[in-house]
Parts: C-alpha cells; structure tokens; sequence
C-alpha cells in the first residue's frame, strides 16, 4: 500500500533547477522511488521475504549504532 503524503517545494527567484533538485531529495527521503521501482517488476514470495529480513536487520544494526553512540 503507498502512502502518499502532501509534498511541497517553493520556487524562489524563478530558480527551477534548485527546486527540482530539491523536490528530488525530498521525494527520495520520502521512499517513494524506492517503492516505485519495487512495484515495477513482479516480486516472488520467496524474494520479497527475503527482503524484509534484510531490511529489518539493516533497521536493527541502524539502532545498534546509534545506541552505541549515544551511551
């Protein structure tokens, strides 16, 4: 399921490159290319489990670090 939510990106002094780059960053922050491309192509179950489990142990060493950091 895509969540979208309200993204907003001013044009200051007709500056339409810097606000392409902008909204560019915003959007990738956002995860919205990364779901994108994933929807692309199909996905075997076996794959998108696999995935998951990756992306979760990334979370987890994510926290671990910035545990660590901050004791």
């Amino acid at each position: 399921m895509i969540y979208l939510k309200e993204i907003e990106v001013r044009v200051i002094d007709n500056d339409l490159e810097k606000a392409m780059r902008v909204l560019k960053k915003k959007i990738q922050n956002d995860g919205l290319f990364k779901q994108l491309r994933l929807r692309k192509t199909y996905e075997k179950p076996s794959e998108f489990k696999r995935r998951k489990q990756r992306e979760a142990r990334r979370r987890l060493r994510i926290a671990e670090m910035k545990r660590r950091r901050f004791r």
